[in-house]
């Protein structure tokens, strides 16, 4: 019988982001760059910053699915660092992602955004961070992209 893993909230991260940077169609499909400017770390077990100089880089599939690969380091209000290799899948209508790829804000519902935030660490304090899995779930907004984060017990 299947045993199914449960998930417990770690911490919601507001990450704060810049104008995109369009690299244009290649033969791959569309590339593009989202510059990181900074954010919030609001949770049960984590609390910080997200500092400026991280970055997302995009790649647009198709009208309605975009890959996403973000790269940028939090510091916890106690001064511990950790580099986040976030990557998920965005998916929705062609017209919801036109929408949300130009900065407008979208229904949550409509659009299918999940993610693997890898959370790794040299402070001996949160060590346990660098043996646990986390899946989260994000939302595009204007300025912002609010991601839930969740360890796989």
């Amino acid at each position: 019988m299947p045993f199914p893993p449960g998930l417990s909230f770690l911490t919601e991260v507001s990450v704060s982001v810049g104008e995109p940077v369009e690299v244009g169609p290649t033969p791959e499909g569309h590339r593009r760059m989202v510059p990181i400017t900074g954010g919030t770390v609001r949770g049960p077990s984590l609390n910080g910053r997200v500092l400026p100089g991280g970055a997302d880089y995009q790649f647009l599939r198709g009208p309605t699915l975009t890959e996403l690969d973000a790269r940028y380091v939090l510091e916890t209000d106690d001064g511990h660092r950790i580099f986040v290799h976030n990557t998920a899948l965005r998916h929705g209508s062609a017209r919801d992602i036109e929408l949300l790829n130009s900065g407008v804000a979208v229904d949550p519902s409509l659009i299918y955004f999940r993610c693997w935030p890898r959370l790794t660490t040299a402070s001996p304090a949160l060590d346990w961070l660098n043996t646990r899995l986390t899946l989260g779930t994000g939302v595009r907004q204007p300025g912002q992209v609010v991601i839930s984060i969740f360890t796989v017990d």
